[in-house]
């Protein structure tokens, strides 16, 4: 690390104060808009509006540690709401407003947590402050929330500037809810701080820095990768919403470009919407040649998707060799492996009988089937990782597929009034007695130091034997099936009517249509992923555009989809499904 990232602070608190004092007019985050107009906050500005925030909320909750809602739009404004949690020692809860015009689809997740948190104290904005009152009395049952607007706050320069303990819990940072019910993960300011010291010792930051960012600010992605970070290391960072993005993809291209980043990055998906929707004029215009670090986690990583996209915006100036793909979890504040800046990214081809089918990682042989996998770089110099056998908790060696357990200094306390669940993902012992280890649920296997991700437990289809993981399916089809909408659609498994056995079922967005149209997809699904994968499918659904259900970072929830389907819930446009065998006569 730089000089200039070193130094003494134990918590948010003290650091943002300590920056306040020695570079009181330093830009520290810059927020650009959808009009990408851009708004700036130097720390100085930042440290008196999070103390007056501090000093409202200690009044209202009577100075009670009780968790607070961040129910902000992203932009500057939840910056002061964060800080100001932190300043007052209260554990915050970023969350997102739900949207008006899709409750249905919103509302659940934060209801879910408004239940789980037990806190009726919400930090919002004034504009917003009216409907959230109206939604979470609903959601609370009744009791009406104690809803503060942080924008209309008078800063009179007062306010704590008590300093915090680093065993202090500061957030409660719930989990995407990919494959459960979100749950409350708790970080301290110690754990905060141990990972932002991995994340800036593996992106190589520097004093000549820059971040530029698009990514949720109430997933750990955003959160802690773009928000607490940047401050830790002393550098700047342009952040903009998700939802310009998605509305706009190359608009986080752009801003990289004019505020000449050297560090941004996103999931897996996000580098196929940019070349999706890129032309020839856009390329002309950006100038990616500052990028020094292109970071890529939060859902697998694709080989042909780092190609796809050095090809289309080598151009610009982007450079292949700054992709960084890496893994991390909440449950281990954010990071937990990756690779070396600006060595370049690794894959390795595997014979996908051996993986599939006994769970082993070997080099595939000419002509053999076979799976691309990218590594995800090694642990940090304080992370230990264990690939453990999930059923036997025996370690398993170089090359074995198992569940990726993880010791470190960045590891959560546990899930937030989850005793028993917190015990058993957090203090799990191998068989030969080392521990205590998180448990993951992720799956995986290590080769020359390095993880590779092979899915998720939870997630796995076993069909005749073999084992299948869902985003293999999901990315055969959208690489070769017309009409059916990328990064929405969702492949799980059912048990047949004895429960003797998994049968397969995907569920696929697609555009509204005629009957003709709807039987060509279903027909193009069921034939790709038979032949393609070897695997029949048992039923096939298409249903409406955004109905699919997803995290709050633009995953697909798998487990939910399954839920509705068995529910019958999905808003279903087709159906295709096996017809069914006639039983034996006596």
């Amino acid at each position: 690390m730089s000089a200039s990232i070193r130094h003494g602070a134990e918590s948010f608190v003290q650091l943002l104060r300590e920056r306040a004092i020695r570079s009181p007019d330093v830009v520290a985050y810059r927020f650009v808009g959808d009009d990408e107009s851009a708004d700036e906050i130097t720390y100085a500005e930042l440290d008196r509006r999070a103390r007056a925030v501090a000093a409202r909320l200690t009044a209202a909750t009577r100075g009670r540690p009780e968790p607070a809602l961040l129910l902000f739009a992203p932009g500057l404004d939840y910056l002061a709401g964060l800080f100001g949690c932190f300043y007052a020692g209260v554990p915050a809860v970023p969350a997102f407003p739900p949207d008006p015009t899709r409750l249905a689809r919103t509302m659940p997740r934060l209801a879910a947590i408004i239940e789980d948190t037990g806190s009726d104290t919400v930090l919002t904005t004034s504009n917003i402050a009216p409907l959230m009152t109206e939604w979470l009395t609903t959601a609370l049952g009744g009791r009406t929330p104690r809803v503060i607007s942080t924008d209309v706050i008078e800063d009179d320069g007062e306010g704590p500037t008590t300093t915090v303990r680093p065993d202090l819990l500061a957030l409660l940072q719930y989990t995407s809810g990919s494959t459960s019910l979100p749950r409350g993960v708790m970080l301290s300011h110690a754990q905060l701080m141990s990972n932002c010291v991995e994340i800036a010792r593996g992106f190589g930051m520097h004093e000549g820095s820059a971040g530029g960012l698009w990514l949720p600010p109430y997933h750990d992605m955003g959160l802690i990768g773009g928000i607490l970070t940047p401050l830790f290391s002393g550098i700047p960072v342009t952040l903009m919403s998700p939802v310009t993005f998605l509305r706009r993809p190359l608009s986080w291209l752009r801003m990289v470009s004019r505020y000449r980043s050297t560090i941004t990055g996103g999931p897996n998906f996000a580098f196929d919407l940019c070349v999706r929707r890129a032309t020839d004029a856009d390329v002309a215009e950006l100038d990616l040649s500052a990028v020094e670090l292109t970071f890529t986690g939060a859902e697998p990583v694709r080989a042909e998707t780092i190609a796809r996209f050095v090809e289309r915006f080598g151009p610009s100036g982007f450079r292949a060799e700054s992709f960084y793909p890496c893994y991390g979890l909440a449950e281990a504040t954010l990071f937990v492996t990756g690779g070396r800046p600006l060595g370049g990214w690794r894959s390795v081809s595997v014979a996908r009988d051996a993986l599939e089918l006994h769970g082993t990682a070997r080099p595939a042989e000419p002509e053999e089937p076979s799976r691309s996998l990218v590594s995800c770089g090694a642990p940090g110099p304080h992370t230990r990782l264990a690939i453990v056998d999930p059923a036997t908790s025996e370690p398993l060696g170089d090359g074995a597929v198992g569940e990726i357990w993880i010791d470190s200094p960045s590891v959560a306390d546990g899930y937030w009034r989850r005793p028993e669940e917190s015990a058993a993902t957090f203090g799990a012992t191998t068989a030969t007695g080392d521990g205590p280890y998180l448990r993951t649920g992720d799956l995986g296997f290590v080769l020359d130091g390095e993880l590779f991700m092979a899915g998720r437990m939870k997630d796995l289809i076993v069909v005749n034997g073999r084992n299948y993981h869902p985003v293999d399916i999901e990315r055969v089809c959208e690489s070769s099936v017309t009409g059916i909408r990328r990064n929405c659609g969702a492949a799980f498994a059912i048990e047949d009517d004895a429960g003797a056995a998994e049968r397969l079922v995907l569920v696929y967005e697609t555009d509204p249509g005629d009957e003709e149209q709807y039987r060509a997809v279903l027909d193009g699904i069921r034939r790709t992923v038979s032949i393609e994968l070897s695997v029949p499918p048992h039923t096939v659904v298409l249903v409406r555009p955004r109905t699919i259900p997803k995290t709050s970072s633009g995953k697909v929830q798998r487990w939910l989809a399954r839920r509705q389907y068995l529910a019958g819930e999905l808003e279903e446009l087709a159906r295709w499904q096996a017809p069914t065998r006639p039983a034996p006569v006596a």
